[in-house]
């Protein structure tokens, strides 16, 4: 990338004579320049001690003669051709920087943008930021702007917020150079230029976006620039922006200001003391700076030591309630095992109480089975009985008289055996509700006792037929009633000849009423099972409703373990999040406090140590050996005296300055000492 000056027609430099006769003429302002010219000298070569040296060693390697092919050599002729541009646009910022402050402080009032020196130090500035820039593709064209780069003040610097929303909301302005130059103008009225360009030499990584390698602003240079930049905070400039033309002015180069002569010796030893003055000025506004961001910094650190404090109590307040949940968690869980336990053993007594009640009521069913079966065997036998009592009657019509009066006794007998046939119509009804009961009972049961299902069923089997051949009972009853009356008819027919077998039947008779108490009986000791039956289901269906109620429990002390575990889980999320927050604040803190000793290191090479020149170094300070010309000086970067190669051959990153740079072992092993009481 080359960057031509243009230079102003050989008609309008002005000849000797008429410098000289403006040299006379203006003796009285060299007075007043002249400390202001040491000033600016000073304060360059100051600023410029500390890369004297690094351009000079790079000079050396990138120039020493090699046997190279030719583009080896096109690339070092490129190099050489960037850095004499870059040497040339440093030498012309200087110049311009010193001829600003010189008139600015000989007028002694506010500068107007119509002054020469102020348009041409901006000239110069616009040529620094353009060196190097990168062209930019678009569907118009190529784009290549200074004022891309002066948009990243924003973001890094928020005080620099008013000048970007400033310059966005003139309408006058409408391509990017006249912005930059705007911003430019409003930055050096704020008296600020220098701290922006200094943010953005600090932040070299956004810088390369928009600038090449070998550019101005990405190399040592740019630094230099800006040290010489912070004295123009001496000056007071208002420039006003509007019915200006910014976006079509010519950046040219005016070298007539620059073709002055050297002022003389008197006026230099006049104005030593004004020179001391301005230095003095010089180093209080530095050193103002420097307090700034020290007090800013200790702002953050107060703010930060206040944030961890705070962190750390949540953290402790955390951790105890972390406890205290575990705790009850394991309280809860040995809660559920004995609820657990208890609910297991109550199962299994119910299963034993279940299975000893289904084997006692399978040998109640057998015993009704085998009255049932008593009872069928005795219903034929009494119809054999009345079969027999059939053929003796036809056998025996002519005593008719004798069985009238065993008629009414007979009839006495039927009516009685009527009542009891009633009553053993009732009391099965009884039993067929008392069934109906034990079904509708054991349909509950099995929705709480799985295994008792299958007995059930049978159960219900059994019932079933119990109650078929209760029917078939009925039908034979009803037919036993019909041949019963028309046995009475016969009777009646056939009453002389019953008079003989009144006796048997009487003794028959009394067997039947016998039995029918022993029946009585039984079906009185079957109703009393039937009522412990139903007490002992009334029994099983609360002990059910119990397990259901402890199971319903159990549920919810299932639901408030999950929301315990989830409660842990946040917990432990937000725990998580705090410990990240310290170790964010802890590097924070760290490097604060690098910064805030590499700030005091900067204090201290600034007020204790002194760079020594080569003239007064003969020997080495380390190792005392003499210098030659196989054994040459080098300095050492932080306490600036001089030793030989093999004395300073380490490197390493200084706050003052952004690369690594060489250092004397003492130096080296000091400084990583520190590194290393920091880090730990």
């Amino acid at each position: 990338i080359k960057e031509d000056f243009e230079i102003i027609d050989k008609n309008q430099i002005p000849n000797t004579t008429e410098l000289k006769n403006e040299e006379k003429e203006k003796t009285e302002e060299a007075r007043w320049s002249a400390p202001i010219l040491s000033l600016a000298k000073k304060a360059s070569e100051n600023l410029a001690l500390s890369y004297g040296n690094a351009l000079k060693s790079a000079s050396l390697v990138g120039f020493i003669s090699k046997p190279v092919s030719n583009d080896s050599t096109a690339k070092t002729s490129a190099r050489y051709h960037t850095m004499e541009e870059r040497a040339n646009l440093m030498n012309m910022m200087k110049l311009s920087i010193k001829i600003l402050i010189q008139s600015a402080l000989s007028l002694g009032r506010t500068l107007d943008s119509d002054f020469p020196p102020l348009q041409q130090f901006f000239v110069v500035l616009e040529h620094c930021l353009k060196h190097g820039l990168k062209v930019k593709k678009t569907f118009i064209g190529q784009n290549k702007s200074f004022f891309g780069p002066l948009e990243l003040v924003e973001k890094l610097c928020p005080e620099a917020s008013d000048i970007a929303t400033s310059v966005k909301n003139l309408p006058e302005l409408k391509t990017a150079v006249g912005r930059g130059r705007a911003w430019l103008y409003l930055a050096l009225m704020q008296k600020k230029l220098a701290d922006y360009l200094k943010v953005l030499l600090d932040h070299k990584h956004l810088l390369s976006e928009f600038y090449e390698p070998d550019a101005l602003m990405m190399e040592e240079e740019g630094a230099v620039i800006v040290g010489l930049l912070v004295g123009l905070n001496v000056i007071d400039a208002n420039l006003c922006l509007k019915g200006e033309d910014l976006d079509s002015q010519v950046g040219v180069i005016d070298f007539s200001l620059y073709l002055k002569e050297t002022q003389d010796s008197d006026g230099k030893q006049d104005g030593g003391i004004t020179a001391v003055l301005d230095q003095k000025h010089y180093v209080e506004e530095l050193n103002r700076h420097l307090s700034c961001t020290v007090a800013d910094l200790q702002n953050k650190i107060d703010c930060l030591e206040k944030t961890n404090s705070k962190l750390q109590e949540e953290l402790a307040a955390a951790t105890d309630r972390i406890g205290s949940l575990q705790e009850e968690q394991q309280q809860l869980k040995q809660q559920n095992e004995l609820i657990r336990e208890r609910s297991e053993k109550s199962v299994e007594v119910t299963k034993e109480d279940t299975k000893v009640e289904l084997d006692t009521y399978k040998q109640s069913r057998q015993g009704l089975d085998e009255m049932y079966s008593d009872v069928w065997k005795q219903l034929k036998e009494e119809k054999k009985i009345r079969l027999e009592l059939e053929k003796e009657l036809e056998l025996q019509i002519g005593m008719k008289t004798e069985m009238e009066i065993a008629m009414k006794l007979l009839e006495k007998d039927t009516h009685e055996k009527q009542d009891t046939l009633v009553a053993l119509r009732q009391q099965l009804e009884e039993v067929k509700a008392i069934n109906l009961q034990m079904f509708h009972k054991s349909q509950n049961a099995e929705c709480s006792l799985q295994q008792k299902t299958e007995a059930i069923f049978s159960f219900e089997g059994r019932t079933n037929e119990m109650l078929s051949s209760m029917k078939q009972m009925e039908e034979r009853l009803q037919h036993a009633e019909k041949a019963r009356q028309a046995a009475e008819e016969r009777c009646n027919k056939v009453k002389q000849e019953l008079a003989g077998r009144l006796d048997t039947c009487r003794q028959q008779m009394s067997q039947l009423d016998s039995k029918c108490s022993t029946l009585e009986k039984e079906l009185k000791s079957e109703k009393e099972q039937r009522q412990t039956l139903q007490r002992e289901l009334h029994q099983e269906k609360d002990a059910t409703s119990l397990l259901k109620t402890e199971l319903q429990q159990m549920e919810g002390l299932k639901k408030e373990l999950r929301k315990l575990q989830d409660e842990k889980q946040q917990l432990e999320k937000v725990c998580e999040e705090q410990e990240q927050a310290l170790q964010e604040m802890g590097l924070h803190l760290s490097q604060s406090k690098l910064k805030m000793e590499d700030i005091k290191e900067v204090n201290k090479a600034l007020k204790g140590h002194t760079w020594l020149k080569d003239d007064e170094a003969t020997h080495c300070k380390q190792c005392e050996k003499e210098f030659s010309i196989s054994r040459r000086k080098h300095h050492c970067r932080n306490c600036g005296d001089i030793f030989c190669n093999t004395c300073s051959s380490n490197e390493l990153a200084l706050p003052s300055y952004p690369k690594p740079v060489r250092v004397c072992d003492t130096c080296h092993t000091l400084l990583l000492q520190r590194c290393s009481s920091n880090s730990s």
